[in-house]
């Protein structure tokens, strides 16, 4: 994937979710009321990801829309903002 103003967007830069998996995967989680990031590993769990790989994910995404307002912008997109 590439976010105009943030060069491509590498999932297995992080060895785990895309950005896009990350967005789906936080709108479950907001439907189903975790409100934390062990419930977010908890329910990538269920879906069969490693936690590890996740924990790594949901890290780099986050330091990379902190560093990227594109990457940001294309993350509420895919949530539905």
């Amino acid at each position: 994937m590439h976010v105009h103003g943030s060069g491509p967007i590498d999932p297995a830069a992080f060895g785990g979710p895309s950005l896009q998996d990350y967005a789906a995967l936080a709108r479950d989680a907001q439907a189903r009321g975790f409100t934390d990031e062990a419930g977010m590993i908890a329910l990538a769990s269920e879906r069969g990801w490693n936690p590890a790989d996740t924990k790594a994910a949901l890290d780099g995404w986050v330091q990379r829309m902190g560093e990227s307002m594109a990457v940001g912008q294309q993350f509420r997109k895919l949530l539905g903002y």
